[in-house]
């Protein structure tokens, strides 16, 4: 017979707690463990006793979905090596730098990486680039979509050490697999003709069918003479500006105006 403490917990005879304990174990054992924490937590209150069976089981499987989750979006934020820590929530629409928040909502509905288009977003330094970008890309990671974050200058520096190494192929299959690649600042430094070369590669495998994010302090009327080989350029450009989302911010550093 079960006993009630003076606390309202519940005191269970023997056979019962080993029984617990190796339905604890089982879930364990089955990678449940969402469900099993919640069962834990479950003995040690009336919780159960004042739940039907079916909501009790109800409350064990949401308990089990939302660890998976948490488990999930944990793993794909960390997979994608993010910068900062940036979210939709937290975004700015007060500080006037030309953002239209309708575009940036519509844009968090994550479409566009569904249908394979890239983001521009261009402006001055400080006006907020690479935390627009990296919100979306958390969103993306919140929404179960494999993404990929780099600083461009750095990624054409690793991609070009990769071909010296022999291990190009594989790195570039890594970028491949994601859904979305933010590409930060690219273009704050002047291409090579190595790192032209990587980006019409990396262009040429996600055009139409998976999304880039890209960040960049030129305008997108300034790619064309940044990319600095005009064959190139023309491939690229033709493959990525004419179905492209743009938001063009504007105004003076966002760092400026807080101190």
């Amino acid at each position: 017979m079960k006993a009630n403490k003076q606390d309202g917990s519940t005191v269970l005879p023997q056979n019962h707690k080993d029984m617990n304990v190796k339905s604890i174990d089982l879930m364990n054992k089955m990678r449940l463990f969402g469900m099993a924490e919640a069962f834990r937590t479950s003995l040690g209150s009336t919780l159960a006793e004042n739940m039907t069976p079916d909501a009790f089981l109800s409350m064990l499987l949401n308990s089990e979905w939302d660890y998976r989750y948490t488990q999930m979006v944990n793993r794909l934020t960390k997979q994608a090596g993010f910068r900062y820590n940036a979210y939709m929530e937290d975004i700015d629409y007060d500080t006037p730098r030309n953002l239209n928040r309708n575009q940036l909502e519509r844009l968090a509905t994550l479409e566009f990486v569904r249908a394979g288009q890239d983001v521009f977003i261009t402006g001055p330094t400080g006006t907020g680039k690479s935390t627009l970008a990296e919100a979306l890309a958390h969103r993306a990671c919140e929404n179960g979509m494999r993404t990929y974050y780099a600083s461009a200058p750095k990624l054409m520096n690793k991609l070009k050490g990769a071909k010296a190494k022999g291990t190009y192929d594989a790195d570039m299959k890594k970028i491949e697999k994601s859904a979305l690649l933010v590409l930060d600042d690219l273009f704050i430094l002047g291409l090579d003709s190595k790192e032209r070369a990587i980006l019409l590669d990396i262009i040429e495998d996600r055009h139409g069918r998976k999304s880039m994010i890209i960040t960049s302090q030129i305008p997108v009327d300034g790619w064309y003479d940044a990319i600095g080989d005009p064959t190139i350029a023309d491939a690229i450009i033709d493959r990525i500006a004419h179905t492209a989302h743009r938001i063009e911010l504007t105004g003076e550093s966002m760092r400026t105006r807080k101190k």
